[in-house]
């Protein structure tokens, strides 16, 4: 196989020589390089443009980015800007996509044109950052399924939580195009969970929020004189030079429209209220509590509690070395299953291995660690008890009519009209100084549906309707007519047993 053909490098990008053999980095990068090993030289299939330095070479058979035959993987690390590094220790990389003879193309369904069989299609791009993200967006683009009048392109954001996201998109069936193509191209809708770097994209841009409701109030510096706020309600986040990003910002509730009248009037007048998804899933879903637990393996009799939590230092995971080894010691094996359920920014910022490493008693003793991929769905639909924070998660067990005992609620942190700020005033508190399993059996003689009727109301305006709202809005955004039949909310699917998810010997297995 003919080696590629090393790309030329931007006259503005090129690394200074300070001595023979030697260049002097221009600006930091971090990068990965697939390499070509049939070839008579280690030719780059040039990935992300920078400038790298060989950290660890690897066997990989296979196709290496548009390369046919064996290939390796260079896992290049972070250069500094200013650095000297010796010409042997680095290989120089450029952007863009690269045909096995050097050629740089673009993705298909960038191109489009002669490349895809069904043409003339509207084109709608899904902006994904995070995993977290990933699962509110899916509620939404699968509206589109069965529909051949709409493509619709898929690329990850840069965040600082959007690592394994691709890959996990790839598995699911999806296919992603890079970032810095899907700028560059046209398209005719696009939909975001977040707001990081989506003023770049081109086109009318849907901002949707991922959460039960706007709970955190935003990290980090604000505008002097201005109040902490959520951050969908930011003029930070929803403003860039001058103007709003969104052409429409659609909320779950009435009440945050009126927030953002005052936090952000420039974008009330984008504002729309759609209801909120997993409100709607968690009603179509609950008539199936009675085989979500069979397939989960709990037996007759056997309780299930979930264990939630956000991320974040206020989140309780910080204070799990004292909670969960308190759970499995307390709470009878053969009367309680215990299942953690972590919110995915935890597994992006600290990795797999190392949640799984802190894990890894707990888990021989018991726990279920439910993965960040996981519809949680049927496994809240399933609890007997939910012990949380003041996380998403634990304020929509309000829907699904389930016990909560609040184990940490930074107040500070937290949206005081929001549905965890409610629902904090209601639920009862862990004690570190009474045994669990009468605090269990407290919240559950406690426990009123009725007096958490306002928690699931404040979730969404629009009960029911998310979908169906949803729809018109994108194919008026699209100027299609909707398909001629109602849109299906659909229950949760099955989840495989409780079994799959348990620790093996190396605390490795997912």
């Amino acid at each position: 196989m003919r080696p590629c053909r090393r790309s030329s490098w931007p006259a503005s990008r090129t690394p200074t020589p300070t001595r023979p053999g030697h260049f002097r980095v221009q600006r930091a990068t971090r990068c990965r390089v697939a390499v070509n090993s049939d070839a008579a030289q280690r030719a780059p299939v040039f990935h992300r443009a920078g400038l790298a330095r060989v950290r660890r070479w690897g066997p990989r058979g296979g196709t290496a980015n548009g390369l046919q035959g064996s290939g390796k993987v260079v896992q290049a690390v972070p250069l500094r800007r200013g650095e000297l590094v010796a010409r042997k220790r680095f290989v120089l990389i450029h952007g863009g996509v690269m045909s096995g003879m050097g050629r740089r193309v673009s993705p298909a369904l960038v191109q489009q044109g002669e490349w895809l069989t069904v043409s003339g299609c509207k084109r709608v791009l899904v902006v994904v950052h995070t995993m977290a993200y990933a699962h509110r967006l899916r509620e939404v683009f699968s509206l589109f399924e069965s529909d051949f009048r709409v493509q619709v392109v898929f690329t990850v954001a840069p965040h600082a939580f959007d690592e394994g996201v691709a890959t996990q998109l790839r598995q699911d069936g999806v296919d992603v195009i890079p970032w810095r193509a899907a700028v560059r191209s046209r398209f005719d809708l696009a939909l975001a969970a977040g707001g990081r770097g989506t003023e770049q994209v081109q086109a009318p841009l849907i901002r949707l929020s991922h959460g039960a409701g706007q709970i955190k109030l935003q990290r980090g510096a604000t505008v002097a004189g201005e109040p902490r706020v959520p951050g969908m309600l930011s003029r930070q986040q929803l403003m860039h030079q001058g103007r709003v990003v969104p052409t429409v910002i659609a909320f779950s509730h009435m009440r945050d429209v009126q927030a953002l009248e005052r936090s952000c009037p420039e974008a009330l007048a984008k504002a729309r209220v759609i209801g909120d998804p997993v409100h709607d899933r968690l009603v179509a879903s609950s008539r199936m509590r009675k085989e979500y637990r069979r397939r989960l393996g709990l037996r007759e009799g056997q309780q299930l509690v979930v264990v939630a939590t956000t991320w974040g230092t206020s989140s309780s995971f910080g204070r799990f070395d004292a909670l969960l080894p308190r759970l499995l010691t307390e709470l009878p094996g053969d009367r309680y299953r215990i299942a953690l359920m972590s919110h995915p920014n935890v597994w992006a910022g600290h990795g797999r291995w190392q949640v799984h490493g802190w894990l890894a008693e707990c888990r021989r003793r018991g726990l279920v660690v439910v993965p960040p991929e996981v519809d949680w769905i049927p496994l809240l639909v399933s609890a007997d008890f939910v012990i949380g924070d003041h996380g998403s998660l634990t304020a929509y067990s309000s829907v699904a009519d389930v016990p909560v005992i609040l184990a940490r609620f930074p107040e500070q942190g937290v949206a005081v009209d929001s549905p965890a700020a409610l629902l904090a005033s209601l639920a009862p508190a862990l004690s570190p100084w009474h045994p669990l399993q009468d605090q269990l059996s407290y919240a559950a003689v406690e426990h009123r549906a009725q007096d958490y009727a306002p928690v699931v109301e404040s979730l969404s305006s629009e009960p029911g309707r998310f979908h169906r709202l949803t729809r018109t809005l994108m194919y008026q955004l699209l100027r299609l007519g909707e398909p001629a039949y109602a849109p299906r909310v659909a229950a949760a699917a099955l989840p495989p047993p409780l079994s799959e998810w348990e620790a093996g010997d190396s605390g490795m297995s997912a």
